[in-house]
C-alpha cells in the first residue's frame, strides 16, 4: 500500500516537469540578439538563413517599439539578398504581419515586359527571380483566357491580376515578395497572420504550426512547394485567390473554423491526406491543374466545390461528407474517386461537366438513400456512375437506385439497373467458362500459370476442404507471395481475371440451367437495355415490322413466273422496297443512337428473325406453289370495320367458320396501296395493334405460309411484353412492375 502511494507522488511531482519537456526552452528575442541573428545568418540546406528559433517574439500594442524595429530590421536584411526566415519552434505574440517583411515591387504589364525595366530590376532581383515574377504574369493571363470561356471566375479580379492589364504602376498594383525560405515548423501564433498580396519566391514549411487567430493568405503566391502537415488553424483561414506554382501539402491539416480557398489556384499536386474541416470550407472557383487529394478527409460541415475545374483525378477515397457538398457546374476532366468514401447528407452534381469517359467511381461508397441524397441533372448523372464488380456493391447500385427513384428521376434509376444487370452478366460469364480452382484438371491449372509441385499442393488442400477465396492461396506452402502478387497483378492485366474463379463446381443440370439464364439476360440486355430504354425497344420492333411485312409481300405478291407469272408491279414493288427502307433507316438510327453495343444488337435480332424465316421462305420457292385459289390473296381482312384497333386476342388465321368467311375479304391486288396492309399484318402480330383486323385465309392456303405467321405471332407475345415491362420502368405514372423484381 505504501510504494502504490508512493509511486503516485512521484507520478505527481513529475508531471510538471514532462510538461516542461514536451515545450520546447525559449528565449526571449531582443533587438540586441535581432541583429546579431541577422549579422550571421546560418547556410541550412544550401540556402543562407536568419535563425530565430525558441524565440518568443512579442509584437503586441504594448511592444510597439520593439515591433516596428523587427519589422524595420527585417524588411532591409530580407529584401536586400535572398535570406530566409526560420522561426521553427517560436512563440509570436500579438499580430504577425508576415507582408511587412518582404520587398514591395510594383508588378504591371509593362513592368513585366520591357526589357528596359528588368534592367532596373537587376540590382535587386536575379535572373531566376525576374523569371519566377514572370511566371505570376502568365498564370495570370492563362486564367484571364480561361475565364472568358466560363472556366475561372475570381482569380482575374485579383490586384496583381489586374494591375497585369495596366501600363501604370499604382498603390494596388504592388506586390510583396519574400525572397527566401520562409521555415514554421512548430511555431505558434498567438494574433492574426497577414501575408496577404505575398509572393514566395522560396518555399515556406509550416509543418505543425498553430494559428489560434485568423489567418489571411488572401492573393498570396506560393512560387515552391508549401507545407502546413499537421498545422492547427483555430479560427478562420483566408486563402482566397491564392496560386500555388508547385505542390501544396495540407496532410493531417486541420481547420477549426472557416477555411476559404475560393478562386485559388493549384499548378501541381493538391495533398489534404487526413484533413479536418470542422467548419464551412469554400473551394468555389479553384483550379486543380493536377490531381486533388483528399483521401480520408473530414468534412464535419458544409463544403463547396461549386465552379471547380479538376483537371486531373480527384481523390475522394475514404472520404467523409457530414453534411451538405456541392459539385454545382464543376468540370471534371479525370474521374472522380469515391472509393469507401461517406455521404451521410447530400452531394449536389447539378450542371457538372463531365469529359468523355469520365466517371463517378463509387465501389464502396456509403450512402444510405433514407438519410442523404445524390442529386445531378436528370438523365445524366445516372451514367456517371461506374462500379468495377457487382461483389460487394450490390447494397451500392440498390441504395443508389432508390436515390433517384425517390426523386422521380426514373431514367438515371434504370441506368443504374443496368450497370448493375451488366456486371451481373460478367459474373455469370466468369462463372460459365472460367476455371474453378476447386474442380480444375492438372493440366487447366499448369495452363494458368501454376508449377506441377503448385498443382499438387492445391490438389491435396481442395481434398481437405474447398477453396473460399484466392486469398487462401497464400496458407499453401509451395505458393509464396511473390507469386500470388503475379496472379493479381495478371488479374488486373485482365489475363487471369476471367479464366480463374474460386467456388462451388456447377453440376450439369446448374451448368445449363445458369447458360439458360446468361442467354435471356443477354438477349434483355441488348434489346431493351433490361428494360431501361424504350427506344431501343422501338427500334427493335420497327426493324422486325419492316422486314416481316416485306416477307409477307413477297410470299402473296411474288408467286410464280410460269405458265402463268403472278408478280407484283413496278409501281407497288418501289413503293414496297422505298418503304421497306425508309422504315429500317429509322429503326437502325434508333438503335445505333441507344444500344450501347449496336453491332451486338443486330446480331441477336438477326438470329432471331433471319434464319427462320429465310429456311421457311427457300423452302416454299424451292417446292412452288400449285392450290387453288391461286389468284387471290393469302390474307383477308375484316370488312365490317375500318378503325385503328388494339388486338391482343387476336391469331394470325382465321377461324374455319362460313361466318367467318363472309366477314373477313381478300386484300385487293389492284388497289395502289395495298401495300400498306402486309406491314399492318405485320404490325398486327407483333405489336398486337393495327388499322384493320387482317389475318391469313383457312382455306387452301400453304403451311409454310401460316408456318411463318406463326412465327412472327409467337415473337410478338414475347415483344408485347418485352414493350410494356420496359414501359412499366420508363415511364413514372406506369412503373408498378419495377417492384416485382
Amino acid at each position: 500500500m505504501f510504494l502504490c502511494v508512493l509511486l503516485i507522488l512521484l507520478l505527481f511531482l513529475s508531471l510538471p516537469t514532462l510538461a516542461a519537456q514536451a515545450q520546447p526552452e525559449r528565449t526571449p528575442l531582443t533587438l540586441e540578439l535581432l541583429q546579431a541573428r541577422l549579422r550571421t545568418p546560418i547556410l541550412r540546406e544550401g540556402n543562407l538563413t536568419v535563425d530565430l528559433q525558441k524565440m518568443v517574439i512579442d509584437l503586441r500594442a504594448e511592444n510597439a517599439s520593439f515591433r516596428d524595429a523587427f519589422y524595420q530590421l527585417l524588411r532591409k536584411e530580407l529584401g536586400a539578398k535572398p535570406l530566409g526566415l526560420d522561426l521553427s519552434y517560436a512563440l509570436i505574440l500579438g499580430d504577425f504581419v508576415g507582408s511587412d517583411l518582404g520587398l514591395r515591387t510594383p508588378l504591371y504589364a509593362q513592368a513585366m515586359s520591357s526589357d528596359k525595366l528588368r534592367g532596373v530590376y537587376a540590382p535587386i532581383f536575379t535572373a531566376t527571380e525576374q523569371e519566377e515574377l514572370e511566371r505570376l504574369r502568365f498564370v495570370c493571363l492563362q486564367s484571364l483566357t480561361m475565364s472568358t470561356t466560363g472556366y475561372a471566375y475570381a482569380l482575374p479580379n485579383s490586384k496583381d491580376c489586374r494591375s497585369l492589364l495596366g501600363t501604370q504602376s499604382t498603390p494596388s498594383s504592388e506586390i510583396t515578395v519574400f525572397r527566401g525560405v520562409l521555415t514554421l515548423v512548430q511555431t505558434r501564433f498567438n494574433g492574426e497572420v497577414k501575408f496577404s498580396n505575398t509572393f514566395f519566391l522560396q518555399s515556406v514549411d509550416a509543418q505543425g504550426a498553430t494559428f489560434l487567430q485568423p489567418t489571411n493568405w488572401t492573393e498570396t503566391r506560393f512560387g515552391r512547394s508549401v507545407s502546413f502537415t499537421s498545422a492547427n488553424f483555430r479560427q478562420q483561414s483566408n486563402f482566397q485567390g491564392s496560386i500555388f506554382f508547385d505542390k501544396a501539402n495540407l496532410k493531417q491539416t486541420k481547420f477549426q473554423e472557416l477555411a476559404d480557398f475560393q478562386g485559388s489556384i493549384f499548378e501541381k499536386t493538391a495533398n489534404f491526406n487526413q484533413a479536418t474541416f470542422k467548419q464551412l470550407a469554400k473551394f468555389n472557383s479553384v483550379q486543380w491543374q493536377e490531381n486533388a487529394d483528399f483521401s480520408d478527409v473530414r468534412f464535419a460541415n458544409q463544403v463547396q466545390f461549386t465552379k471547380a475545374n479538376f483537371n486531373q483525378f480527384l481523390l475522394l477515397i475514404e472520404a467523409t461528407f457530414e453534411q451538405a457538398v456541392s459539385f454545382r457546374e464543376a468540370e471534371f476532366n479525370q474521374s472522380v474517386n469515391l472509393q469507401g468514401a461517406n455521404i451521410l447528407n447530400q452531394a449536389d452534381f447539378s450542371d457538372a461537366r463531365f469529359a468523355t469517359d469520365v466517371c463517378l467511381s463509387v465501389p464502396g461508397l456509403t450512402f444510405n438513400s433514407n438519410q442523404a441524397k445524390i442529386l445531378g441533372n436528370p438523365g445524366e448523372i445516372g451514367k456517371m456512375f461506374c462500379i468495377p464488380t457487382l461483389q460487394g456493391n450490390q447494397n451500392i447500385l440498390r441504395n443508389l437506385g432508390q436515390n433517384f427513384r425517390q426523386q422521380q428521376q426514373v431514367a438515371d434509376a434504370n441506368e443504374l439497373e443496368y450497370t448493375k444487370q451488366r456486371l451481373r452478366l460478367i459474373e455469370m460469364s466468369r462463372r460459365l467458362a472460367a476455371t474453378n480452382i476447386n474442380s480444375a484438371s492438372v493440366a487447366s491449372l499448369i495452363k494458368l500459370g501454376f508449377s506441377a509441385t503448385q498443382v499438387e499442393a492445391i490438389a491435396q488442400r481442395r481434398l481437405i476442404k474447398p477453396f473460399r477465396n484466392s486469398s487462401e492461396l497464400l496458407t499453401l506452402a509451395d505458393i509464396d507471395l511473390e507469386k500470388y502478387t503475379q496472379l493479381s497483378v495478371d488479374a488486373q492485366r485482365l489475363v487471369v481475371r476471367h479464366r480463374l474463379i474460386v467456388g462451388e463446381s456447377l453440376s450439369i443440370g446448374e451448368w445449363l440451367l445458369q447458360a439458360w439464364s446468361w442467354l435471356a439476360l443477354n438477349v434483355l440486355l441488348l434489346l431493351s437495355g433490361y428494360g431501361t430504354n424504350f427506344w431501343l425497344v422501338f427500334g427493335v420492333g420497327g426493324l422486325a415490322i419492316a422486314y416481316f411485312g416485306l416477307l409477307f409481300w413477297l410470299v402473296d405478291r411474288y408467286r410464280r413466273l410460269h405458265p402463268v407469272p403472278i408478280i407484283p408491279t413496278a409501281y407497288e414493288t418501289i413503293s414496297i422496297l422505298v418503304s421497306f427502307s425508309v422504315l429500317e433507316f429509322f429503326s437502325l438510327l434508333a438503335i445505333f443512337r441507344n444500344a450501347e453495343q449496336p453491332w451486338l444488337t443486330l446480331g441477336c435480332i438477326f438470329i432471331i428473325i433471319v434464319p427462320v424465316p429465310m429456311a421457311l421462305l427457300i423452302r416454299l420457292y424451292q417446292q412452288g406453289r400449285y392450290h387453288d385459289l391461286m389468284d387471290v390473296s393469302y390474307f383477308t381482312e375484316d370488312g365490317t370495320f375500318r378503325q385503328l384497333r388494339l388486338l391482343i386476342g387476336r391469331l394470325p388465321v382465321i377461324p374455319r367458320n362460313q361466318t367467318f368467311r363472309e366477314r373477313y375479304m381478300p386484300l385487293l391486288g389492284d388497289r395502289r396501296w395495298n401495300w400498306l396492309n402486309y406491314y399492318d399484318f405485320s404490325l398486327n402480330n407483333l405489336l398486337r395493334l393495327g388499322f384493320n383486323d387482317i389475318r391469313l385465309r383457312d382455306e387452301h392456303l400453304p403451311g409454310i405460309i401460316s408456318a411463318l405467321a406463326w412465327y412472327q405471332w409467337s415473337l410478338g407475345v414475347i415483344y408485347i411484353t418485352l414493350v410494356l415491362w420496359t414501359l412499366s420502368r420508363t415511364i413514372p405514372g406506369l412503373n408498378l412492375l419495377i417492384y416485382l423484381k
